[in-house]
């Protein structure tokens, strides 16, 4: 009974922590589009941490309760997209690129605190305390967060910052794939995304974080 209970708590332990990293991470863009001009998220309701607008049923719960019930390695899922209006940017293309920079970044911010926490207190805490526990889960899951976030395939954020890069009319030619982004992302997840390019990265960032 004892070991159900712990492992009952570490999954909605990890649940609870991806819930508030994918609503950070949503806010972070809306609030980075507000200082770019451009206000729609804030005019929606949508720079909150209240999470009952942010849910995506599948994205928030289904998915990250699937992941977590089965072990898996990698826990990760998504809220509702802020609503974003690039026509009221001051500068469409850097700002864009400004704006999906915002959502990793504050997942990475996230993971290198937790982190850092986590190694301050573990030699006083050990790895079975629940403090502990907690920033070692709110670590991986904004690392994972961002390094996937960061795959340039719209929708994906990596995708704004690449349009960035692009002259305009690339730009403009790469965002139509956003209709096949979801389709291709699954593609590639199962050709092996996830073992050969997002656990690895994931690691390597992990290891220089915790190390």
């Amino acid at each position: 009974m004892t070991r159900l209970i712990l492992k009952l708590a570490d999954i909605l332990t990890q649940i609870g922590v991806l819930l508030f990293s994918v609503i950070l991470h949503e806010v972070a863009h809306g609030a980075a589009a507000a200082r770019c001009g451009d206000g729609t998220a804030r005019e929606a309701g949508r720079l909150t941490f209240n999470p009952i607008p942010h849910i995506d049923p599948m994205g928030t719960v289904i998915l990250p309760a699937l992941l977590a019930v089965t072990h898996s390695p990698v826990l990760f899922g998504w809220a509702r997209p802020v609503p974003i209006n690039p026509w009221r940017f001051r500068r469409p293309k850097r700002d864009l690129a400004i704006v999906g920079a915002a959502g990793p970044l504050s997942n990475l911010a996230v993971a290198g605190l937790s982190a850092s926490l986590f190694r301050l207190l573990l030699p006083w805490a050990g790895l079975d305390h629940p403090v502990t526990r907690l920033l070692l889960v709110a670590a991986v899951v904004n690392t994972v967060l961002a390094l996937f976030n960061l795959i340039p395939i719209p929708p994906l954020d990596g995708s704004r910052l690449l349009v960035g890069l692009l002259p305009p009319r690339t730009a403009a030619a790469f965002l139509r794939l956003e209709r096949f982004g979801l389709g291709l992302i699954i593609l590639l997840m199962f050709f092996g995304l996830n073992e050969r390019v997002l656990r690895p990265a994931v690691r390597i960032v992990l290891g220089w974080l915790l190390g």
